[in-house]
């Protein structure tokens, strides 16, 4: 787990705009430091430089999708927890994550305690694991 002054550095990952917004918001009323990017390219190239912290990750953009993103961190060994949020949810999408070491995959729209409790998780500065996410 990576903390600044600002407190932990959380990456969000969204081609949506105003999903990025919100969850930047969130993120620093939590007492986190939000780095946003608009695109898994980006990210990528911010991560090669040593990036650590926590990702939330979506698996559904254009160009690089989420998926792609997670395998490119794996063959990188850069050991940094994503979440994967997605509006598909499926046991095929689910699974590929898991694969590629998502530690923790929930549906848009994401519940705010659920991620935060999510992102305490998978830094280990939370304890117990989150319930699971509703799959409705």
């Amino acid at each position: 787990m990576v903390k600044t002054d600002a407190g932990l550095v959380v990456y969000v990952v969204d081609d949506d705009a105003s999903v990025r917004s919100g969850l930047a918001r969130l993120m620093r009323s939590a007492g986190h430091r939000a780095m946003t990017f608009d695109d898994g390219e980006a990210f990528l190239a911010h991560a090669a430089q040593g990036a650590a912290g926590c990702v939330v990750l979506d698996i559904s953009m254009p160009g690089l999708g989420g998926l792609q993103v997670q395998e490119r961190l794996t063959q990188a060994a850069l050991g940094i927890p994503v979440i994967a949020l997605s509006a598909r949810d499926d046991d095929e999408t689910r699974r590929l994550a898991r694969a590629l070491g998502t530690r923790f995959f929930l549906r848009k729209p994401v519940d705010d305690q659920a991620l935060l409790d999510a992102i305490d998780w998978v830094t280990g500065s939370g304890g117990a694991a989150p319930p699971a996410a509703p799959r409705g």
